[in-house]
């Protein structure tokens, strides 16, 4: 990467705490080299007190633009100069561009990701019924996106716990901001019996929760019996590549059983697309860091 770097390398970074694990650097320098950009990506560990300082910082120094991991996520989306649809409506975003006059425009990516994850599995979300497990960041991200692409309904389940209530605000935002949606809802998730019907209703079931993740990699977010061949079923978690979810949906022989790796690979090509203008070399980048 030293051959490249001059005096009119634009820098690129990450900025959240911790990053030091990231395979984003390696990710997006690869691809600068691949495609002949002159360009270089750092990560910086900036924990939430000190997010306005960095941000001020990259805008002074003229970044091409910068991504957002936690704890900094809704902070920046205060600081930033506009929002994209979608990070306005989820009230956070993982990716800034600084535009030739300085300003900050910031995106959320993680929905895009999601979705494009899909589509490479032969998966459409317009026109689709979806039932969506969790109220976290990602689920956030993918109900917005979802809406924001055409899915003619969105039904949210998740336990009647502390986050409950953050989906009662995303099915409130969506309800205002996509009104040509036909329904959108949030449900208690250990109401088995109306899960059950719902995802019986439904097109494509999503878990964006825990389950199936290190300590929880035998839990099953629903039912094995909700799963039938109609049914696409995706996951966010990547670690374990194949959750329990994904194994016993193939072993159902749903249309679709798609593991939550390509979510990570899409929404960093979808901010590489949105800093260059030119495509990342997915399929390389999939293959070189995420096999």
């Amino acid at each position: 990467m030293e051959r490249r770097i001059d005096g009119h390398t634009k820098l690129y970074a990450l900025i959240g705490s911790p990053v030091g694990h990231s395979g984003s650097p390696a990710m997006y320098n690869y691809s600068f080299e691949k495609l002949g950009i002159n360009s270089a990506y750092l990560a910086f560990d900036v924990p939430l007190e000190k997010t306005k300082e960095a941000v001020d910082a990259l805008r002074t120094l003229h970044a091409g633009g910068f991504n957002v991991t936690m704890p900094c996520k809704t902070a920046v989306a205060q600081l930033v100069d506009r929002l994209s649809p979608a990070a306005e409506l989820v009230g956070a975003c993982n990716t800034v561009v600084v535009e030739e006059d300085g300003t900050l425009t910031g995106h959320i990516t993680d929905g895009i990701g999601f979705v494009r994850n899909l589509k490479e599995h032969g998966v459409e979300i317009k026109g689709k019924k979806i039932v969506l497990l969790g109220t976290g960041g990602a689920a956030t991200a993918i109900a917005v996106q979802a809406a924001l692409d055409g899915a003619s309904g969105i039904s949210i389940f998740n336990r009647k716990d502390e986050f409950f209530a953050n989906g009662e605000k995303t099915v409130e935002k969506i309800r205002n901001a996509v009104p040509t949606i036909e329904e959108v809802c949030i449900n208690d998730l250990d109401d088995t019996e109306l899960l059950a019907k719902v995802i019986g209703e439904s097109d494509i079931l999503i878990n964006a929760t825990r389950a199936g993740m290190s300590p929880l990699e035998n839990v099953m977010p629903v039912p094995e019996s909700c799963l039938r061949p109609e049914l696409a079923v995706a996951d966010v978690v990547y670690n374990p590549r194949e959750t329990l979810l994904i194994r016993k949906a193939k072993e159902a022989g749903c249309r679709a059983a798609v593991g939550g790796i390509g979510m990570l690979l899409w929404q960093g090509a979808a901010a590489f697309e949105l800093y260059t203008g030119q495509e990342m070399p997915a399929q390389e980048v999939l293959e070189k860091f995420f096999s």
